[in-house]
């Protein structure tokens, strides 16, 4: 969308951010100043992988509120010189998108591409879903079981990937970038966009002093697309996650091949799949077992990763905090999110996030004056975790840290404190 919008001379690629959102800001005022819409779409402004994603995550934040909040996301590397995928940057693309065409990014990716490639069982947001009908449910997993979770609404962030679809219908999406961008006889894309979000801005290491299971000889993202050779052909394609549902594209444009693979758990063979189907249509030899080999992977990560473990030995039995229940109770701000709020609500203690009720939460004594978490609605990205309460030399409450160990929305980040 953002290609048609340059076609129309509404936009630059090389536009700044602030020429169209002057409330944008950064880590630091001259990156803010000279971050482009390029920039936004590779991935290269110096935020980390998810990094501030806790600020949107189940929020009731406008887009531009969550905007507003992205000054305080600390830098995880200099400007244009590495990358971090950031929901944050394609949220704020979305604003562009409806700040120049008046329209929000649904009625635009509604009028722009679902209608003119006829794709009628897809959505960009979960009020229409029974509309539809007969979709599938999101399933998040525990104790290594998966169970049902319900439909997060993401109209606010749908730009980060709030597109409801059907494999079908990814389809008519598929055939029609194998098409550079003409449906029919229409011509949506030019071939000056088609080359440019399909031209790498942002290069990823390979090792080329070792054999590698697609004959890989660069690795690097676009704009909004990842790239890389594919057994000597060009592949493009990306992933997603949604609430309990992770998804794939890949297609080999020299070859008219596209692959999707969307599924409804959050431990889903995406991958396996798709290189398995992509293996099998290209005719490569001695293609390996992709759900054995990546299966063995994600087992050997998940048993590798000890950190709750790690912290569930750690407990020290029998200990009481140094402070009062009630010296902990009030208000607590976060430069990054807004009001956090520790209460008494009968004989609990109850967490509270200002713009993420689903996020609520009860506190129970873990040790010392470190107190768990326990969800009140169960949660497809996090379990365990907990908040230690700090205190002065005189053991006044100061602020708490979060230690809630996942690997895609850093609580941490939040540091709420007490203001005088």
């Amino acid at each position: 969308m953002i290609g048609m919008l340059v076609q129309e001379g509404k936009l630059g690629w090389n536009d700044k951010v602030k020429k169209h959102l002057p409330y944008f800001a950064v880590y630091d005022p001259w990156v803010s100043d000279h971050v482009t819409i390029r920039d936004l779409l590779s991935h290269r402004v110096g935020l980390g992988t998810f990094s501030g994603d806790n600020i949107w995550y189940q929020s009731n934040l406008s887009s531009e509120e969550i905007i507003r909040r992205i000054q305080y996301v600390p830098k995880a590397y200099d400007f244009r010189a590495g990358y971090g995928y950031s929901n944050l940057m394609f949220i704020t693309a979305g604003e562009i998108i409806r700040k120049v065409t008046g329209e929000s990014w649904g009625e635009n990716v509604q009028k722009r591409i679902l209608d003119p490639l006829e794709m009628d069982r897809t959505i960009a947001t979960i009020r229409d879903l029974d509309k539809k009908g007969n979709y599938a449910t999101p399933h998040a997993r525990k104790e290594d079981k998966n169970y049902i979770i319900p439909w997060a609404n993401w109209d606010e962030v749908a730009a980060t990937g709030g597109i409801i679809s059907s494999v079908e219908d990814v389809s008519k999406w598929m055939i029609f970038n194998l098409n550079h961008g003409i449906i029919g006889e229409d011509t949506l894309l030019s071939a000056r966009t088609r080359n440019i979000v399909w031209t790498p801005h942002n290069n990823h290491f390979v090792d080329h002093t070792s054999k590698n299971d697609f004959d890989r000889h660069f690795n690097a993202y676009g704009l909004g697309w990842g790239l890389s050779d594919y057994h000597g052909r060009l592949k493009v394609g990306h992933t997603g996650g949604y609430d309990g549902m992770i998804t794939a594209i890949n297609l080999i444009p020299d070859e008219n091949i596209g692959v999707v693979v969307l599924t409804n758990g959050v431990r889903s063979p995406i991958m396996a799949a798709s290189y398995y189907a992509l293996d099998y249509v290209l005719g490569i030899e001695n293609s390996k077992d992709w759900s054995k080999d990546l299966l063995e992977k994600t087992n050997e990560y998940a048993e590798n990763d000890t950190r709750i473990a790690d912290r569930k030995a750690k407990r020290v039995l029998k200990t009481k905090p140094s402070i009062k229940e009630k010296d902990m109770l009030g208000d607590y701000h976060s430069d990054m999110y807004g009001r956090i709020s520790i209460l008494q609500k009968g004989k609990q203690l109850k967490l509270e996030f200002e713009h993420s009720p689903l996020l609520s939460a009860t506190l129970t004594h873990w040790h010392y004056d470190v107190w768990e978490i326990i969800w009140d609605n169960p949660q497809a990205w996090f379990s365990f975790g907990t908040i230690k309460i700090n205190t002065d030399n005189n053991l006044k409450v100061k602020g708490f840290d979060f230690d809630i160990p996942n690997d895609d929305f850093y609580f941490e980040d939040f540091k709420p404190y007490r203001k005088n």
